[in-house]
Formats: structure tokens, C-alpha cells, sequence
């Protein structure tokens, strides 16, 4: 491979790894929120059946 054959690479595949990075990250963000909330359904619950 030589060096423009992997800077075409990188130009042509960058772009898309930055856009999954990021939109990677924002669903982390959200499923953290869902991983509390569940949790605290279920405590809700539990208490609830007590």
C-alpha cells in the first residue's frame, strides 16, 4: 500500500468514524438516563408489592 492509497483511506473513512463516534457517545448518554430510570421503576415497584 503506499502513502496515497492510505491517506485516500483515511479521508474516505474518516468522516463516517467521526459521525458513529459521536452519535456512539449520545446513546451512551441516553442509556445511562434509561439504566437509572429502570432501576428506579423497579425499586418503585418493589416497594410497592411490600
Amino acid at each position: 500500500m503506499t502513502l496515497d492509497e492510505i491517506l485516500s483511506l483515511i479521508a474516505n473513512t474518516g468522516f463516517p468514524i467521526v459521525v458513529a463516534s459521536y452519535f456512539i457517545l449520545r446513546m451512551e448518554e441516553k442509556l445511562d438516563k434509561l439504566t437509572e430510570t429502570i432501576a428506579a421503576l423497579s425499586h418503585t415497584i418493589e416497594s410497592k408489592m411490600q
